[in-house]
């Protein structure tokens, strides 16, 4: 795994690897994850502490490697954060790939006629948080989000459309969650 090129990014806020605990029980045990904006590696990190098999690249790492021009020989589902300016493309790559995936976005993505048409045409399930996350910021220091994020996901057969979860502190490394549905 390679580092960022550009550590100083408007796009470079670190996931806290508590942002994975509602969405580990839809994920398979067997499955390969493509994590594809890695970043620092904390999801990657956290998948592996978790027994997951983990694919990992980053969106600056190059062309080459690059989410929007590459593909893996091999993965299950994708699972990242990734940077908010690339949203659409994003969404649209994964949803052309046909695979499982689960996109860390915030909740702005619902407010655009392209999203919303690709939505409509695709499906879309969400796991929406309790609280905002603390992402870790390019100085290195959290920062409570000015933005309150979810997880969009599509063919985790999640069984429902929309799942509000609970947060655990950051501190606390168990995979308790809460989850209420409406």
């Amino acid at each position: 795994m390679k580092l960022p090129l550009n550590v100083n990014s408007s796009d470079d806020f670190q996931t806290p690897p508590i942002a994975l605990k509602p969405l580990i029980p839809y994920l398979k045990k067997d499955w390969t994850i493509w994590e594809c904006a890695c970043g620092k590696g904390n999801l990657v990190n956290e998948f592996t502490k978790l027994g997951f098999n983990v694919v990992c690249t980053d969106i600056l790492q190059s062309l080459h490697y690059n989410f929007l021009f590459y593909e893996p020989d091999f993965y299950d589902c994708i699972v990242t954060n990734p940077p908010y300016s690339k949203k659409q493309e994003f969404l649209e790559r994964c949803y052309r790939i046909g695979k499982p995936f689960a996109l860390l976005l915030p909740l702005t993505t619902f407010e655009t006629y392209n999203r919303q048409k690709l939505f409509k045409r695709y499906g879309l399930e969400v796991i929406l948080f309790d609280k905002r996350i603390n992402f870790k910021t390019p100085s290195g220091q959290g920062s409570g989000s000015w933005f309150a994020t979810a997880w969009f996901t599509n063919w985790l057969n999640i069984g429902q459309q929309l799942i509000f979860t609970k947060l655990n502190n950051e501190e606390d490394n168990c995979l308790k969650f809460f989850t209420e549905t409406i």
